[in-house]
């Protein structure tokens, strides 16, 4: 459906999206969706919102970092679906509609609120119904009430990640969250596609453990081919060596020599040719066997000069390396702002307020940014008028704690 809240040129423009999802792996999705250029309406119980309005500090203003951080290019409605009224206000919207996303895990809570798969079809045959939960809908799991950090754990990635001595470590932001919105969004535009083609809808069902375990990659397959367990390798590649991070004189440097040319070149960049010469070290099979002998010798020498003198010899030896940074510094890094990586939006209470851009980049219909993160039912008269709701009736949904 058309929207003057969709933008021109963009790939997902016309497209509607109603986002009943909370706290981050659906509303991540759906923002990706309202970057690409769909109308997002994000419908959000009278009174609190989503849950995620109140997770902090950090808070700008009364608003919290954590809500803005996945919700621009929304409209926000607010929507009692425990009412007949809200319903049916739902179900109208509902016809409108190309995406639904839920994240309710239990069967029974969303029938109870008419938002199954089954209900909403029925409604609307060509309705894209996308459902993230943390087991997804099926398997012994199924309808389990799932959290990033569970399916951290259970995944495995944990297990492998930090330094061999230590016990299992958590990655800091909510990744299996992230991927699973990722994998929704991708899905979502397949669906879309396969709608053009074929006229119907279909639901999507996304799970965060399904999401998480997909980080596993190569080392799934190494240990599904071989049957070997997996090691917890710290910084290093199990692969590949040198492939790590180095301590230098004034901080730490990511350096990745990736085959045997770029070792002939390592060493000649490091003045230590010699290493070059000798049969343990010659190739990369052979630098993995030996690598307990090869990186205390290599740490020794990078130890001895500051990151600014690796950085420049290791360049023009032409060796992948980098340097450790902070993520502040890392978000006031020029590459970061040349890529448009750090944008800003007007809010309606705050003024300008920043947060991380969208990666993709497309050069004939690119993504753009149009809405701040809305305040808690800030477009209800617009989108019922939208639905030729009269003033008086939208004054009553509102006495009345429906909207």
């Amino acid at each position: 459906m058309a929207s003057k809240h969709t933008a021109n040129n963009s790939p997902l423009e016309s497209i509607r999206v109603l986002d009943f999802t909370t706290a981050l792996a659906g509303p991540f999705c759906t923002q990706i969706l309202g970057d690409l250029g769909a109308d997002v309406i994000k419908i959000e119980r009278p009174g609190t919102g989503d849950q995620s309005r109140g997770w902090g500090p950090p808070f700008i203003g009364e608003v919290s970092a954590y809500f803005c951080s996945t919700n621009r290019n929304k409209r926000s409605l607010t929507l009692d679906l425990n009412r007949t009224e809200g319903r049916a206000i739902f179900e109208q919207l509902l016809k409108t509609a190309d995406v639904l996303a839920v994240n309710i895990p239990r069967q029974a809570s969303r029938k109870k609120l008419g938002v199954d798969q089954e209900h909403c079809l029925s409604l609307n045959p060509r309705l894209i119904w996308a459902c993230i939960t943390g087991f997804g809908n099926s398997g012994p799991y199924a309808e389990k009430p799932g959290y990033d950090i569970i399916a951290q754990g259970m995944s495995g990635t944990m297990h492998v990640t930090g330094e061999p001595e230590h016990g299992p470590i958590r990655f800091p932001t909510p990744i299996a969250d992230l991927t699973a919105g990722i994998y929704t969004a991708l899905a979502i535009v397949a669906a879309l596609f396969y709608r053009e083609k074929t006229g119907q809808g279909q639901a999507i069902d996304t799970a965060l453990l399904d999401s998480q375990i997909t980080w596993l990659s190569i080392l799934a397959g190494a240990h599904l081919a071989t049957g070997e367990p997996i090691k917890k390798m710290g910084n290093a590649h199990p692969s590949i060596v040198p492939y790590q991070v180095f301590p230098t004189a004034d901080g730490w440097i990511m350096v990745a020599v990736g085959n045997d040319h770029l070792w002939g070149n390592f060493v000649q960049a490091i003045e230590m040719p010699e290493l070059a010469r000798e049969d343990r070290f010659k190739t990369n099979p052979q630098r993995v066997a030996h690598r307990q002998e090869l990186i205390p010798v290599l740490m020794q020498r990078v130890r001895q000069f500051s990151t600014k003198h690796w950085l420049e010899r290791l360049e023009a030896a032409g060796i992948p390396a980098g340097p450790i940074k902070t993520p502040e510094s890392s978000l006031r890094d020029d590459q970061i702002i040349a890529r448009g990586m750090i944008v800003e939006l007007e809010h309606p209470v705050l003024g300008k307020i920043r947060m991380l851009g969208n990666p993709i980049n497309l050069s004939r219909s690119p993504v753009s940014y149009r809405l701040p993160p809305p305040l808690l039912g800030e477009h209800n008269h617009e989108i019922l008028k939208e639905l030729n709701y009269s003033d008086e009736e939208i004054e009553s949904f509102k006495n009345e704690g429906i909207i």
